[in-house]
C-alpha cells in the first residue's frame, strides 16, 4: 500500500480554499492586513499571528465606533450615520475620546458646550425682587 487512498482530507483535495479571515472568525481582512504589514517595512519579519490580532483589534474598534454612533443616530432620529454622529459617539466616550483625541473628523463639528460663566443667573426668591420694586415706586 502506498497510502494514498480514497482518504479524506490531505491538502490535495481540490476543495474550496479558505480565508484565513473566515477561519479566525473575522470581517476583516486578514490576507490584507498581513500583506501591508510585510509592504510597509515595519520589520523585517511579520509572524502568522500578527495580522490575525490587529485585524482583531481593528474589527474591534470600528464595531464599536459604530454601535454608539448608530445610538446617536437614532437618538437624532436619523437612519444614516453621518460624520456628526460619529464625533458625537468618539467625543462623548471616554476611552475613545482619549485614544481620538487629536483627531478631526471632517463636517463632524463640535461638542455643544456653553460655558457656565456665560449662561444668565437664576433669579431666587420672586418675592423679595417684587417687594423691592413696591418700595422704589412708594412717592
Amino acid at each position: 500500500m502506498s497510502g494514498k487512498g480514497k482518504g479524506k482530507g490531505g491538502r490535495g483535495t481540490g476543495g474550496k480554499s479558505v480565508s484565513s479571515s473566515s477561519k479566525a472568525g473575522l470581517q476583516f481582512p486578514v490576507g490584507r492586513v498581513g500583506r501591508y504589514l510585510k509592504k510597509g517595512k515595519y520589520s523585517s519579519r511579520v509572524g502568522a499571528g500578527a495580522p490575525v490580532y490587529l485585524a482583531a483589534v481593528l474589527e474591534y474598534l470600528c464595531a464599536e465606533i459604530l454601535e454608539l454612533a448608530g445610538n446617536a443616530a437614532r437618538d437624532n432620529k436619523k437612519s444614516r450615520i453621518i460624520p456628526r454622529h460619529i464625533t458625537l459617539a468618539v467625543k462623548n466616550d471616554e476611552e475613545l475620546s482619549k485614544l481620538m483625541g487629536n483627531v478631526t473628523i471632517a463636517s463632524g463639528g463640535v461638542l455643544p458646550n456653553i460655558h457656565s460663566v456665560l449662561l444668565p443667573k437664576k433669579v431666587s426668591g420672586g418675592g423679595s425682587k417684587s417687594k423691592g420694586l413696591s418700595a422704589s415706586q412708594d412717592y
